[in-house]
């Protein structure tokens, strides 16, 4: 067994000490710890090689009740990618919400995980409808990773009907406002 300072490890892990104190409050500190009476945090490390395999996370959702047996065979497809590619899974998370909503409690708490070196989806779009760039971008800062299974662009009819809509819109309000200029034109001669 290898026993370490907490200081040792976020020296080891490049993070600072506050973040690895806030992790060992918050119940989600990636290794055994103990406090000893003085105050002082010590890491237990069973094998070094443990330590050092990446662990991951399975995110799958969909945005309807009536998907729930989809939600079980996207689940099922994550879980034969990682054992193909021999990816340490520790966590399964599912959810039942729009791609657009912002407060899915559930993603919000794997992403603070600092547990979790990866995390596995099918689609981008299972993660998230817009702004995938930046999650990607924020996680790989802090050495994660997000692992896209499957790259095809999925156009989304939904999506593309918004856009449609909102073009349509927006060009009658600007041939509204032309005719009027060319009325008012019209009537100053």
């Amino acid at each position: 067994m290898i026993i370490m300072k907490l200081s040792e490890w976020v020296r080891e892990k490049e993070i600072s000490y506050k973040t690895a104190w806030r992790m060992v409050r918050g119940g989600i500190f990636p290794e055994k710890i103990e406090q000893l009476p003085t105050g002082t945090y010590l890491i237990l490390r069973e094998e070094e090689q443990a330590s050092k395999q990446k662990k991951g996370a399975i995110y799958a959702r969909v945005s309807s009740h009536d998907q729930k047996e989809d939600l079980q065979r996207q689940l099922q497809r994550l879980r034969d990618y990682a054992n193909e590619n021999n990816l340490l899974i520790t966590k399964e998370v599912s959810e039942i919400a729009s791609g657009m909503n912002g407060r899915r409690a559930k993603l919000k708490r794997l992403l603070k995980d600092l547990a979790i070196d990866f995390i596995i989806v099918e689609h981008k779009d299972r993660l998230t409808r817009f702004g995938f760039e930046y999650l990607q971008s924020a996680l790989l800062s802090a050495k994660r990773e997000i692992i896209v299974v499957n790259h095809s662009d999925c156009k989304d009819d939904l999506v593309q009907d918004m856009i449609d809509i909102l073009t349509s819109f927006c060009a009658r309000l600007y041939e509204q406002r032309s005719a009027r200029n060319k009325r008012k034109k019209i009537s100053r001669q």
